[in-house]
Order: structure tokens, then C-alpha cells, then sequence
């Protein structure tokens, strides 16, 4: 990358809000959220970006979609971790320039929540790809899902229970340990599927964690 595209990466203005989810391998709720250890010590799963809104710079990212697989061993948010992996992969709907400022912003580049969270993870990429990534969400947070086909499913619905009132969700405000950045709140879900198949990453269960978070970011700064 050149001098001048790494400047311009750093100074362009950019907007993004949506729907944040995930599953893994942790038992409900994810110690994570509450910016503690995995349940085993070490997680791995799914993670999702739908874009509802959003631009960079004078290019729109609406609807668009951003999926990362991944795993890592400790305590994220205490900065006592090792052995960060993961992989990317981007909607394949995206254009050339589309898919440029994706990887600007999910990668750090440009500033903003993401590279706040990547300098605290630092994972080590293990691929990055572009893919039809199906991403469904329901407005009253029932459930979300996401597909890639034949590489990665993740399904959810809202966790509920015997005294949860009905259409009631169950909710965290102000977590420690938020992936999306301070003021969102957590929706508590139990996958139903949580299937990974690329990059090394492969692993079949359900009845796992999952969570849902809106995301509201802006950057560079």
C-alpha cells in the first residue's frame, strides 16, 4: 500500500450503523460480555456485521454484509491472550471500491471503533475471501442468521424462559465487555446452529451462546 492511500485511509470520514451478532462455543451468557474469561478458557465462533446505513467517504455501504470466523485463547478485554486467529469474508455484492473501504474499516486502517478493538485482539489472518454472505435478522429480535453456503451457518433465537414475559427479550445495557463499542445494548440468544467449515476453522453444535448488538461507529476518530 502506498504512502499517500495509507493517509487518505486515515483521513477519510466514514459512518456505519447496523445489527452486531455472534455465536460460539461458550455456555449462556458469554463471560465475554461481562469482560471475563471464555467459559473453557478459550472461544471460537462466528461473528456478524449487517450494515443497515452507512458510507465511506462518498461511497455507500448500504445493506452490505461482513462475516469473520475466529478463535483465541484468554481474556480479551484484560489484555491476557494468545493465539488469535481468524478469517474474513466479504459480500460478495460489494464493488471494487465498496470492498476497499470494508477492508478499511474492518481492518483498522481507518480509525474508529474497529481499530480500537483489533489493538486489543491483534488477531493473525488466517484468509480473507469474498462470498454470498445471507444475513436475516428479525425486527422484534426474535432470532438472526447467517449463512455462507457450504463454509458457515450461524442461526439463533432470543433466549427466553419460564418467567420471561411474552415478546419480552432478555437484555444487557451498558456491558463490560461490548464487541461493538461502549452504549449498545446485548440481546441474549441460544444458537440453534453454529457450523464452520474454511480456513482451518470447522466445528458443528448448538445450544451455545449468542448475542445480538446494534453498532453505531464513526471514525477516524
Amino acid at each position: 500500500m502506498t504512502e499517500q492511500a495509507t493517509t487518505e485511509q486515515a483521513t477519510t470520514s466514514w459512518h456505519l450503523a447496523g445489527d452486531w451478532f455472534d455465536v460460539c462455543k461458550c455456555a449462556i451468557p458469554c463471560p465475554c460480555t461481562f469482560a471475563q474469561p471464555p467459559t473453557y478458557g478459550d472461544c471460537e465462533g462466528i461473528l456478524v456485521w449487517h450494515i443497515r446505513e452507512g458510507n465511506y467517504g462518498d461511497v455507500r455501504l448500504d445493506g452490505l454484509n461482513v462475516l469473520m470466523v475466529g478463535a483465541f485463547t484468554g481474556n480479551v478485554w484484560a489484555g491476557e491472550h494468545s493465539d488469535a486467529y481468524a478469517a474474513v469474508f466479504l459480500d460478495e455484492r460489494a464493488d471494487e471500491q465498496q470492498r476497499g473501504a470494508l477492508g478499511a474499516v474492518f481492518g483498522g486502517e481507518a480509525g474508529g471503533w474497529p481499530a480500537q478493538f483489533g489493538a486489543m485482539l491483534h488477531p493473525e489472518m488466517r484468509g480473507m475471501d469474498v462470498a454470498p454472505i445471507h444475513v436475516e435478522i428479525d425486527e422484534d429480535l426474535g432470532g438472526w442468521r447467517a449463512e455462507i453456503p457450504g463454509r458457515v451457518m450461524a442461526t439463533a433465537e432470543a433466549l427466553t424462559g419460564p418467567t420471561t414475559p411474552d415478546g419480552g427479550r432478555v437484555q444487557v445495557h451498558n456491558a463490560p465487555g461490548a464487541e461493538v463499542g461502549p452504549g449498545q445494548v446485548a440481546t441474549w440468544g441460544r444458537a440453534t446452529v453454529d457450523r464452520a467449515d474454511a480456513f482451518g476453522f470447522t466445528w458443528d453444535r448448538s445450544g451455545k451462546s449468542s448475542k445480538h448488538f446494534p453498532f453505531d461507529w464513526t471514525g477516524p476518530d
